[in-house]
């Protein structure tokens, strides 16, 4: 039995310690925001914060994270959280999804990304595009996503 800090409670999930995250959240606690896409922790559609950090949740093992905060976009986009919901807002106003499937990875790296800049800076496009870097959109939305995040730090400010 392993227990899991996730979005502010604990949770008991009885698997295997080398069960990624990402099955333990899905299979195991129902929580189906945090998509599977590679299985090797290069899409980003598995995305989660790890006490405040972008991490892929497909190649973590619960083992790995046991009395550590996590945090999915469950909670980053139900209005508790200022950034999320500046990233949430600016992803509507942008209308960044097309299909959909890359959005909870991109919004928790987008989140993630926002949260470590010092408050109030400005990112410019080649650090929003190195920090976007490691979420794939198959539908080709970069320019919006970029868009929407500086949109969005410009609301933070």
């Amino acid at each position: 039995m392993t227990t899991l800090h996730i979005n502010g409670r604990a949770h008991a999930v009885d698997a295997d310690p080398g069960t990624p995250i990402l099955w333990a959240l899905r299979d195991t606690l129902g929580m189906t925001g945090t998509k599977f896409g590679c299985g090797a922790a290069l899409c980003g559609a598995c995305t989660v914060h790890l006490d405040g950090e972008a991490i892929r949740s497909c190649v973590t093992p619960i083992s790995a994270v046991e009395g550590r905060k996590i945090t999915t976009i469950e909670a980053v986009t139900d209005g508790s959280d200022p950034i999320g919901a500046a990233v949430h807002a600016a992803w509507v106003a942008h209308d960044v999804a097309q299909c959909g499937y890359c959005q909870s990875g991109q919004i928790m790296s987008a989140t993630a990304f926002l949260k470590s800049l010092p408050r109030g800076k400005q990112p410019g496009a080649d650090e929003i595009d190195s920090a976007m870097a490691g979420n794939i959109c198959r539908c080709g939305t970069y320019a919006r996503i970029r868009a929407a995040v500086a949109d969005a730090a410009k609301n933070l400010a």
